[in-house]
């Protein structure tokens, strides 16, 4: 976080009603609206608690993005800008005339402390407060409820500032609408997320990230919750290996039950629009009932370190979801164990919106490759294209800069280095890298300057790292 002192007129003004709490609290009613973002933020930054509460008492704007101040969880910050909304409550003045609409409490750079002169707070990462939920969610008096906004980070166990905020939801629910808009659930236990979903209404979660490695029978006890995210944009289901006991026929039969109950919660997302898995395994049956449950054209789609069938992949490229996708990474997946048909299917159908494609380690060879450059010519959209570790000769890979020299909007490039840069063992030959990774740009340059391009080789076993080339030449530890 980076800090700037206030412009001096204001700066001086706010300098000294923090040096005066008493008379700042009391003059807080007059204090001109401009006043009221600079002295916040010089409050919180200084830790006067006092005036804080008293400034969200007082707030004369709509929205109260605390959160973009903070860098860490504070139960202090939290429980004085808390105290503050119990006492705008305790004054008995009705909600459709209070200035205070949202109190954000995500940790998110925030537009509104940008328009206002004085401390300026540097560089977060970006987010807006969603747009008010519209469709079929909850109706009942929306605007007579303080929404608090906030995203949760569920582990083990809730932390203390977690536990505060519930607590206080529940003792202010008639004024209150408690709003996740990012949840993360990482082996928490099943009591500790119904017990928050019980504060939380799922259906104004946009995203959510799911890591855990529950049993079949834990994930469809999930489903219920799992289904009422209606309002889900973005899905990240992480490590979730699915162990079924093949010994004993009616107990598989069962847990492959609870998996299906699971999945076809995702039949209800109607607005999902990004699904990312890593290292999450389901069978094949239960990946092509995935793929049908998608009832949205999806932007972006991940898969990475999954278990990956062909007919899975089959399943993937057929599914007319996808055939709107902008965002397409593949990791460590074996695209053509039988051949380039479907993916190049795939391709074929989102030549037109296709932004990112990220094809690392997926087993492409030189007929491969050769097989999907009609597609990839006509994928005009493409920013960012990435073909590591991946084993393709000299000349299909000039080929390849070639099929991808008219790519105007290209802005980032990487390429595995070629086959001829390494020995019989599979050890990188450094001449032969020096010498043809040149001329690999030079044959893109020929009609096009990359604005950034690297050939790399695979990654060195003994250092982790790669030898690079993007314009000038870098080697891994074991040879520098």
């Amino acid at each position: 976080m980076i800090y700037q002192a206030p412009s001096t007129l204001l700066g001086l003004a706010v300098k000294s009603l923090l040096r005066h709490e008493a008379l700042a609290i009391s003059v807080l009613q007059q204090l001109p609206t401009e006043f009221f973002p600079s002295l916040f933020k010089e409050a919180f930054k200084s830790r006067h608690m006092k005036i804080l509460t008293a400034m969200v008492a007082e707030w004369p704007f709509s929205c109260l993005p605390v959160g973009a101040l903070m860098q860490v969880p504070d139960l202090v910050i939290l429980q004085a800008v808390l105290d503050g909304v119990d006492m705008m409550l305790a004054q008995k003045v009705h909600l459709r005339i209070s200035k205070l609409q949202v109190l954000d409490l995500r940790n998110v750079h925030h537009v509104f402390w940008d328009v206002w002169p004085g401390t300026e707070y540097g560089e977060s990462s970006k987010g807006t407060l969603g747009k008010e939920q519209t469709g079929n969610g909850p109706r009942y008096a929306l605007r007579r409820l303080l929404k608090v906004v906030t995203d949760f980070d569920l582990r083990t166990h809730l932390d203390e500032e977690q536990a505060y905020l519930l607590q206080w939801s529940q003792q202010q629910k008639r004024f209150v609408q408690l709003r996740c808009m990012k949840m993360t659930i990482f082996e928490t236990p099943m009591e500790t997320i119904k017990m928050v979903l019980n504060s939380f209404q799922p259906y104004y979660i946009e995203e959510l990230e799911l890591c855990t490695s529950w049993t079949p029978e834990a994930l469809s006890h999930f489903a219920c919750c799992f289904g009422q995210m209606k309002n889900l944009h973005k899905l990240h289901l992480s490590c979730i290996y699915i162990y079924t006991n093949k010994a004993v026929n009616t107990l598989e039969d069962i847990e492959g039950k609870y998996i299906a109950r699971f999945i076809s919660q995702i039949s209800k997302f109607k607005c999902l629009q990004h699904l990312s898995m890593n290292g999450t395994n389901f069978s094949s049956k239960h990946m092509k009932q995935l793929f049908r449950c998608l009832k949205s054209p999806l932007e972006s789609l991940s898969i990475d370190f999954c278990e990956f069938s062909q007919s899975d992949l089959e399943h993937l490229c057929q599914c007319q979801r996808l055939f709107q996708l902008k965002h397409l990474n593949l990791f460590g997946i074996e695209l053509f164990n039988a051949g380039p048909i479907p993916f190049q299917f795939l391709l074929e159908n989102v030549t037109t919106t296709l932004q990112t494609l990220e094809l690392e380690d997926c087993g492409i060879g030189d007929s491969q490759l050769s097989a999907l450059m009609p597609a990839l010519s006509q994928c005009i959209q493409l920013t960012r294209v990435n073909f590591y570790d991946n084993i393709i000769s000299m000349s299909v890979l000039k080929d390849l800069l070639q099929s991808l020299a008219n790519m105007s909007k290209i802005t980032e490039e990487f390429y595995p280095a070629p086959l001829e840069c390494y020995d019989d063992l599979g050890y990188v030959s450094v001449n032969k890298f020096v010498k043809v990774c040149p001329d690999l740009l030079n044959t893109l340059r020929v009609k096009r300057q990359p604005k950034t391009i690297y050939f790399a080789t695979n990654i060195c076993c003994k250092c982790l790292q790669r030898c690079v080339f993007d314009g000038k030449t870098r080697l891994c530890h074991c040879w520098s």
